[in-house]
């Protein structure tokens, strides 16, 4: 792994926040029902995202890219991404 680049200006406080953001909405799926299927695309998926994540963090942290730009790519690819498998409900029914 190179070492990462120190940025010559510190980042705007807000594009901070945006990446971070963008990261945690990413990774924040909603637990998929009890269903082979439903569990199956949900792992699918958080796998995708993840790596979506990580290729945005790693050109901030390594390339020096903007955060700003690279909070609404991220946010682009999970608009592309969007949870189709059916989510877990409590139906309160207690075992």
């Amino acid at each position: 792994m190179s070492e990462p680049i120190t940025p010559g200006a510190a980042p705007a406080e807000g594009a901070v926040t945006s990446l971070l953001r963008a990261v945690h909405d990413a990774l924040d799926l909603p637990l998929p029902d009890i269903t082979d299927e439903a569990e199956r695309e949900h792992r699918a998926l958080l796998i995708s995202r993840t790596a979506h994540a990580r290729i945005i963090l790693a050109g901030v942290l390594e390339q020096d890219h903007d955060i700003a730009r690279a909070a609404e790519h991220l946010d682009r690819w999970i608009a592309d991404e969007p949870v189709t498998y059916t989510p877990w409900e409590d139906k309160g029914v207690r075992a």
